[in-house]
């Protein structure tokens, strides 16, 4: 029956989420035994597939490495022609095949017998060639295809992604992965930025630092501001200790209500109680304590912890850096 496609989209999709509720329904011990077996890997795990299902078999090798197991993807026209040679006993094979008979993933089956991996098998038909041969077989079958007319793997290769996830997921869960474990593999992402980055790999330095003693007038500050193309400078003591902040903002308030406040002294106008970071805590860190400050700075001082200034961290340069 010829659907308009909004109502075909609306289709597909609930056939697909039931085909991966119905498969959520059956999981059984199968399944804890196929985590064990990546639990339990002392190599590391090979998807393989052709087709559609090789597409999934890919995508499943990235999450499984991405959340602490080890993984790689082969394709089973090439394994047939050397690349079988990655495979070891140490490791886990991960086939998909809905049939169960790809002729690619058969042929290679009396080649990894041989070699002596585990052998887990997702196929819609355990009685096959597949999954015969497989140490444990993982059943997604479905009643049937999304596609209008029954053909093209759709619910069938829905359940496998979805089954991959799952299995990825729970073998983090298990192995105690960790978000901090999860940014190390991830450095250019948000989230490992999040995690890695501290507050002296963002904070501007030397030249690009404001800093002026106490007694400096503010024409003396405000050009400190300029010279390092800043915002605020931060004023220190006879010891170089913190003793305020002044932002340019600050000055230019000054002299909106007294055109002669250039010739004043920072220690009059300078904020004695600044926010402050000290040490070298995440840089996600310094901006919960901007975002959460009432004065929402642009700036904050970094000090040491006998209360020197080391550096100075701008708002400017955590968003750069995707902090935010």
């Amino acid at each position: 029956m010829t659907m308009e496609p909004l109502e075909r989209g609306r289709t597909v999709l609930l056939a697909e989420a039931e085909a991966i509720a119905d498969l959520a329904r059956r999981l059984d011990d199968r399944f804890g035994q196929a985590v064990r077996l990546l639990l339990e890997c002392r190599g590391r795990v090979v998807t393989t597939g052709v087709g559609k299902a090789g597409a999934i078999a890919r995508k499943l090798a990235a999450p499984l490495s991405s959340t602490g197991t080890p993984a790689l993807f082969l394709h089973p026209a090439e394994g047939l022609h050397g690349d079988l040679g990655v495979v070891t006993p140490d490791d886990v094979v991960i086939a998909l095949s809905y049939s169960g008979e790809s002729d690619e993933v058969v042929r290679m089956l009396p080649a990894l017998s041989r070699v002596g991996p585990a052998l887990v098998a997702l196929v819609g038909c355990p009685d096959s060639s597949l999954g015969r041969a497989a140490h444990l077989v993982l059943d997604v079958a479905v009643e049937s295809e999304a596609c209008p007319l029954g053909l093209a793997p759709t619910s069938s290769t829905a359940v496998m992604l979805a089954l991959g996830d799952a299995l990825a997921l729970a073998a983090m869960e298990a192995r105690g992965f960790t978000r901090e474990d999860f940014a190390l593999f991830h450095p250019a992402g948000a989230l490992g930025r999040r995690l890695t980055l501290r507050v002296a790999d963002v904070m501007r330095t030397g030249d690009q630092m404001a800093l002026a003693p106490e007694h400096a007038t503010l024409k003396e500050v405000m050009f400190a501001i300029t010279r390092a193309r800043a915002g605020a400078a931060i004023i220190v003591d006879s010891a170089g200790r913190l003793a305020g902040f002044i932002t340019d903002g600050d000055i230019r308030r000054a002299l909106q209500a007294d055109e002669h406040a250039f010739d004043r002294r920072a220690g009059e106008l300078m904020n004695r109680k600044p926010l402050v970071i000290s040490g070298n805590p995440l840089a996600a860190e310094a901006l919960g304590l901007m975002e959460e400050s009432a004065r929402r700075p642009g700036e904050m001082p970094v000090v040491d912890s006998d209360g020197v200034p080391v550096g100075v961290i701008m708002l400017k340069d955590l968003l750069r850096a995707g902090i935010a």
